[in-house]
């Protein structure tokens, strides 16, 4: 696809060109398929004229999978944009995560309506007590705390003001009128309001630039400091998934292929296959000695949690996001006593009994750090 300045009724030219021959060769000899339609794609100003200079070619093999079309507006250059639509229907539209709006919650509904009670968490299967302290708290959240819908934002445009909607408008107007009747004076009407509107947004970019960069004070914190510098860099926060993965030379456009994909090469980067032959040896050598972690003594790193521990560790967390049970700090912060006792219940009951839970086929990482005690953290897998 490109601007190959040929002139050709092949491609809805009014006239022909020499270069015209040399395009429909290559076509011909290299047996390619033209997207373009009967639509202009250039504005010659001098003649005020309009060409379609501007081709797309394909392999036939591609040809009925898209669809050529080009834009009504030149959107300030002399070449409309042209359109390529895909036809496919399996093709997933990225989207973010439905994430809880925490600046909208209704916390003390959520506090009544998320008590646990201990008759919750001394069910006598630990599993089943897992699951009924999360579905308490997901059904609480859910009806106490609005959820983003999860659609990509479009680009901002912060310098955008009610004065450049305005020279825009005008612009678009003169455009409009320039296309149904090319004449001098519509055309010199067009470039003037083209030249106003251009005039315009570039001095609400500079002073939107200005007043974005005087905000950044003193007295602001580190975290908001490098939100505003990576704005500046043009770094988005956004989590965009990936729509289009290419493997072996197939492409791949399902979520779930792409998924399914990506675990195989992981599990295979990870596999013994890649370990040397040296270590494979001694790994398999080491696996065969048994091990006793039950500990020989009462160390203090393995009494049982205290509330102030529990409420230190909530207070110390920040806002990341939540673990495969989909509760965030946020909401443990915001149960009342009752609740976190029960939580605290629970999670001793983990401890004493060792029956760590099991959330389908997902493996939970515990990182135990027992506070006023020397730095061990004990890692702790279950499957």
């Amino acid at each position: 696809m490109g601007d190959l300045n040929g002139h050709s009724s092949l491609w809805g030219s009014r006239d022909t060109n020499a270069r015209e021959f040399q395009i429909e060769r290559f076509i011909s000899d290299h047996n390619l398929c033209l997207l373009n339609d009967s639509s202009y794609t250039f504005l010659h100003a001098a003649t005020r004229s309009f060409h379609t200079l501007d081709l797309a070619i394909c392999s036939p093999s591609i040809l009925g999978r898209w669809n050529f079309s080009a834009d009504e507006d030149l959107h300030n250059s002399d070449h409309f944009p042209i359109i390529l639509s895909h036809s496919f229907t399996d093709l997933t539209i990225p989207r973010q995560t439905s994430r809880f709006i925490f600046g909208r919650a209704n916390w003390q509904v959520f506090k009544d309506l998320s008590e646990l009670t201990p008759d919750i968490v001394n069910l006598r299967d630990i599993d089943a007590a897992v699951v009924a302290v999360v579905n308490c708290i997901l059904r609480s959240a859910e009806a106490t705390i609005p959820k983003s819908s999860g659609k990509l934002r479009k680009l901002s445009k912060p310098w955008w003001n009610e004065r450049c909607a305005e020279a825009h408008k005008a612009q678009k107007k003169a455009w409009n009128r320039f296309r149904r009747y090319p004449s001098t004076v519509n055309f010199i009407a067009f470039k003037y309001a083209k030249a106003v509107a251009r005039r315009v947004r570039r001095q609400s970019q500079r002073e939107s630039f200005r007043n974005y960069v005087q905000s950044i004070q003193r007295n602001i914190t580190s975290k908001e400091l490098w939100h505003k510098v990576r704005k500046i860099l043009g770094i988005s926060a956004m989590e965009k998934s990936l729509s289009v993965l290419n493997y072996n030379g197939q492409i791949v456009f399902r979520i779930e292929d792409i998924a399914n994909i990506l675990g195989k090469t992981f599990t295979e980067v990870s596999s013994n296959e890649f370990y040397p032959q040296d270590f494979i040896v001694f790994k398999r050598r080491k696996e065969k000695f048994k091990f006793d972690f039950e500990p020989s003594s009462n160390e203090k790193y393995n009494i049982e949690f205290t509330m102030h521990e529990l409420k230190d560790t909530l207070n110390k967390s920040h806002p990341t996001s939540p673990g495969p049970d989909g509760i965030y700090y946020n909401i443990l912060k915001n149960l009342n006593e009752n609740s976190l006792c029960s939580i605290l219940t629970l999670f001793n009951r983990i401890w004493n009994e060792k029956a760590f839970p099991h959330l389908g086929e997902k493996p939970l990482l515990f990182l135990v750090l027992k506070l006023e005690e020397i730095p061990k953290i004990h890692l702790i897998i279950g499957q």
